[in-house]
């Protein structure tokens, strides 16, 4: 009689690395949203009106700024979303599998990008697009 081999997520992952990389993921979480609240108060705080007398170069200097601090808050929430659907993955069971060719993404990969979504085959395929 043949044995029975059992099939585990394509990763290998162990159920203690898994909430090893969710707590990971939920503490990046954690300090982007803090990141963004702050970055979100020093752009409300940069109030129309304190512009007004300044000179261009310190009008440019505002406004470089200010798009800078908008800048970082779009990319915190990008990680954030990122950080969520990686959770999703792994309370979905699906962490570690390639979103476009089903195989297992390297666990280093995973290890070094925790929100990776695509195996390096696919990413490089993605980018050359």
């Amino acid at each position: 009689m043949a044995a029975v081999t059992q099939t585990a997520t394509p990763s290998m992952w162990a159920d203690e690395e898994l909430a090893e990389v969710r707590g990971r993921l939920q503490s990046e979480i954690d300090e982007l949203n803090a990141d963004i609240l702050r970055h979100e108060s020093e752009i409300a705080s940069g109030d129309v009106t304190q512009g007004a007398g300044d000179d261009q170069a310190d009008a440019g200097a505002k406004t470089y700024e200010r798009e800078r601090e908008i800048a970082l808050t779009l990319n915190a929430r990008d990680l954030v979303a990122q950080n969520e659907r990686a959770i999703a993955r792994i309370d979905a069971g699906t962490y570690g599998v390639c979103e476009s060719c089903h195989k297992p993404i390297g666990k280093e990969r995973l290890q070094a990008f925790p929100r990776a979504t695509l195996c390096v085959k696919c990413k490089q395929k993605e980018e050359r697009r």
